[in-house]
C-alpha cells in the first residue's frame, strides 16, 4: 500500500478558493477617491490632537469649579438638619449642584464630582478606541462610588446624594485634591486623591475627623462601588470574553465568570480590577478588605442591540475602623492592561491579566513575553509575530522529528504486525503481547510518538493566552490587518453568519489551509503506521474526517479573534509543512531505519518493571480468560 499523496483535484481547489478570495479583495477594495478621504479625515484628527496638545501646558493644570462656601439662610439649615441631621451642614455651606474639579496629568485626565466626592470621568489621554475616539474608563454615570452609614440619631446616608467641599492644592509636583463632607468646619468625612505626574496610580484615602458623635460606628459603614465597563474594540463579544472581574485574596489571584452572571464572598481581598480587555480600574488596598462581596453580570445579550457596555461589576464591602474613625488608604489605577506597566506597582497587579494558569503563565512571563518586547523594539509587529514563530518552530523541531520517526518505524513494522495479528487471530491477549514484545524490541512504541506531542501542549496553550492579551498588538498595523489585537476584515458581508460574523477575515482563511496541507501530508503517514487494534476506533477514519474538521473550525472560530493569532497559525502550519518535508526527504531514510531495527531486534532487551508487570497483568487476564472458558464447557 503506497503513501496517500496529495491529490490533484484539492490543490486546484484551493486554489482557486483562493483566487476567488483575492477576486473578493480586489473588488472591495477602497477607490482612490476613497481613501484620499480617508487621508484627509485621519489628517485633520491628527492636526486637532496636535492643536490641543499645543494649547495644554506641559505641568499638572487644574479647574475649581463655583464657591462652594456661600451660605443659606437659617431657615434652610432648619429645613435639611430635620432631613439629614448634622450632614445639613454640608449642604449649607456648599452650593447644592453637581460641580466638578477638573485635574489632568500626562496620562490622565480626571473630574472629580462634589455630589457623592468621586470620579465622575476618567479619560485616558494617549489611547483611543476602534472608532478613534477617546478611552473613557468613567464617563456619564457609568460609575457610582458610595459609602453607606448609620447615623447616630438613627438615619441612614449614603455619600453618592450628599455634597462635599472641594480643595486642591499642590506638594511639589503632585496635585492634591480634598473632598470634605462636614458637619462643622473641623469635623467631616474626607476622600483625599493624591495624583502624580506621569502616573496612572491615583492615592486615595478615606478618612474621618471628629465624627463620633454622628456616626454610629456599632454598625458597619459600607463601601459598595458599581462600574459598568464601555466597549472599545471592534467586536464587543470578543473583547467582552476578555472583559472579567479579577480579585486577589491572600496572595492567590482568582476571577469571576467568564461570560455569564455570577457572585461571590470572599475574605482578606488585597485588590479588586474591574478589567475590560485592553483598560482597567483596580482598587487596591493597603489592608485587605476582610470581607467582600462581589459581583458580575453579562451587559451583552445581543450584539447588534447590545453596543455600548459589556458587563456590570459591583463591589461591597465594610469599612475597617481605627477606634472610632474611618483610615482607610487605597489607591486607584486607571490605565493599560500591560504587564510592564502594571508589574511596576509593588501589588502583583501584572497578574489581573489572563496569562493561563500554572506552567502556561510561567511560560508567557518569563519566555514568550520577554521574547516578544525584545523583537518589537526593532522590528514591526508583524514582523516581530513571524520572526517569534520561526524561532519557536525551530526550537520545537526535534519534537515533530521524534513524532515522525516513530511513525517511520510503525510503518516498517507494520508487515510483521500484521502478521503476528493474524497468526493469533483467535488469541487477541497473545497478539498484543507479542505486538508489545515486538514494539520493545524495535524501539517502536507508539508512546514514542505521544509523548513529544504532549510536549507541545504547553507552548500551544500558552501563544493561545498570549496574542488576544498582548496590549502591545492594540491598533498595530499590518499588511491588511488595521489591528492585529482584533480580527482583520477584507470583505463585508451584508448579513450575519451565526459563529463566523458578518465580514470575512484572510488569516483564518490562510491558516486553515496551511492546516489542511498540513494534516494532509501527515494523515497518509499515521495511518500507513497505525493500523486499527481490536476493539479500538478505526482512527484512519476519524484522520480522514478531521483532515477537513479541524481546517473548517479555524475557519468560524477564529473569524472574529486577534489577527495576530491567525498569523501565527498561518506561519506556524507552514514551517511545520517545511520542516516536516525536510525531514521526510533529507533526515530519514526509511531503508536505514528498517535496517537498525533489525539490529536492535536481534539485541537482547531488559524489559523494565513497567513491562515486567504490563507482561504479567495480561498473562494473568489470559490464565483468567482460559479458566472461564473451561467452566462454561464444563
Amino acid at each position: 500500500m503506497e503513501e496517500k499523496k496529495l491529490d490533484v483535484k484539492s490543490i486546484i481547489g484551493f486554489v482557486l478558493i483562493f483566487g476567488i478570495l483575492l477576486f473578493m479583495m480586489w473588488q472591495n477594495q477602497p477607490t482612490p477617491e476613497d481613501l484620499k478621504a480617508q487621508e484627509l479625515e485621519k489628517q485633520a484628527q491628527i492636526d486637532a490632537q496636535k492643536k490641543a496638545d499645543a494649547a495644554a501646558p506641559s505641568e499638572t493644570k487644574v479647574t475649581t469649579a463655583l464657591d462652594f462656601s456661600k451660605p443659606k439662610d437659617s431657615s434652610q439649615v432648619a429645613a435639611l438638619q430635620s432631613k439629614i441631621g448634622d450632614f445639613a451642614y454640608s449642604l449649607a455651606t456648599t452650593n447644592a449642584t453637581d460641580n466638578e474639579v477638573t485635574v489632568e496629568n500626562d496620562v490622565l485626565a480626571l473630574k472629580f464630582n462634589t455630589k457623592g466626592g468621586h470620579l465622575s470621568e476618567v479619560k485616558l489621554k494617549n489611547f483611543v478606541n476602534f472608532d478613534s475616539i477617546p478611552i473613557y474608563l468613567v464617563k456619564d454615570g457609568n460609575s457610582v462610588f458610595n459609602i453607606n452609614f448609620q447615623t447616630t440619631d438613627n438615619r441612614t446616608l449614603n455619600t453618592k446624594d450628599l455634597y462635599f467641599q472641594p480643595t486642591v492644592t499642590k506638594s511639589g509636583a503632585n496635585t492634591i485634591v480634598s473632598m470634605k463632607l462636614k458637619t462643622a468646619e473641623d469635623k467631616f468625612l474626607e476622600y483625599n486623591y493624591v495624583v502624580k505626574p506621569n502616573d496612572y496610580m491615583v492615592d486615595f484615602t478615606i478618612k474621618s475627623q471628629g465624627l463620633e458623635s454622628a456616626i454610629n460606628t456599632s454598625n458597619p459603614i459600607n463601601l459598595d462601588w458599581t462600574q459598568k465597563t464601555y466597549r472599545h474594540d471592534q467586536s464587543i463579544s470578543y473583547e467582552n470574553r476578555y472583559t472579567r472581574l479579577t480579585y486577589q485574596t491572600d496572595g492567590d489571584v482568582d476571577k469571576l465568570s467568564q461570560m455569564g452572571d455570577d457572585d461571590e464572598v470572599e475574605e482578606d481581598v488585597t485588590w479588586l480590577s474591574y478589567r475590560q480587555h485592553f483598560f482597567s480600574t483596580i482598587l487596591v488596598s493597603d489592608k485587605a478588605f476582610k470581607e467582600v462581596s462581589i459581583t458580575s453580570k453579562n451587559l451583552v445579550e445581543d450584539e447588534a442591540v447590545d453596543s455600548v457596555f459589556t458587563k456590570q461589576f459591583s463591589t461591597k464591602t465594610a469599612l475597617a475602623l481605627n477606634g472610632a474613625s474611618i483610615n482607610n488608604n487605597l489607591k486607584l489605577y486607571y490605565g493599560p492592561t500591560d504587564s510592564e506597566i502594571l508589574k511596576k506597582y509593588d501589588d502583583n497587579l501584572e497578574e489581573s491579566i489572563p496569562f493561563g494558569w500554572g506552567i502556561f503563565g510561567w511560560i508567557n512571563k518569563f519566555l514568550f513575553i520577554p521574547l516578544f518586547n525584545g523583537l518589537s523594539s526593532f522590528l514591526p509587529y508583524g514582523i516581530a509575530i513571524i520572526v517569534m514563530t520561526v524561532l519557536i518552530k525551530l526550537a520545537m523541531s526535534f519534537v515533530q522529528y521524534k513524532q515522525y520517526l516513530s511513525q517511520m518505524k510503525l510503518k516498517v513494522l507494520k508487515p510483521e504486525l500484521d502478521a503476528i495479528r493474524e497468526k493469533y487471530k483467535d488469541n487477541k491477549m497473545k497478539a498484543q503481547q507479542e505486538t508489545m514484545a515486538l514494539q520493545n524490541k524495535a524501539g517502536a512504541s507508539p508512546l514514542a510518538g505521544c509523548l513529544p506531542a504532549l510536549i507541545q501542549m504547553p507552548v500551544f496553550y500558552a501563544l493561545f493566552m498570549f496574542f488576544p492579551t498582548a496590549f502591545a498588538l492594540r491598533q498595530k498595523k499590518f499588511l491588511w490587518a488595521e489591528d492585529l489585537s482584533s480580527y482583520d476584515v477584507v470583505a463585508e458581508l451584508p448579513f450575519n453568519i451565526p459563529l463566523y460574523g458578518d465580514h470575512v477575515s484572510l488569516f483564518p482563511i490562510l491558516a486553515a489551509v496551511a492546516i489542511f496541507f498540513y494534516m494532509k501530508l501527515t494523515t497518509g503517514q499515521n495511518q500507513m503506521s497505525a493500523p486499527q487494534q481490536e476493539g479500538m476506533p478505526d482512527m484512519a477514519k476519524m484522520m480522514k474526517y478531521m483532515i477537513y474538521f479541524a481546517p473548517i473550525m479555524m475557519l468560524i472560530f477564529f473569524n472574529q479573534y486577534a489577527s495576530g493569532l491567525s498569523l501565527y497559525y498561518f506561519i506556524s502550519n507552514l514551517i511545520s509543512i517545511g520542516i516536516l518535508l525536510v525531514i521526510k526527504n533529507f533526515i530519514l531514510d526509511e531503508e536505514k531505519i528498517h535496517a537498525n531495527i533489525q539490529v536492535q531486534k536481534a539485541k537482547p532487551k531488559k524489559e523494565s518493571k513497567f513491562q515486567k508487570k504490563m507482561k504479567e497483568m495480561m498473562e494473568q487476564a489470559e490464565k483468567q480468560k482460559q479458566m472461564q472458558q473451561k467452566n462454561k464447557g464444563k
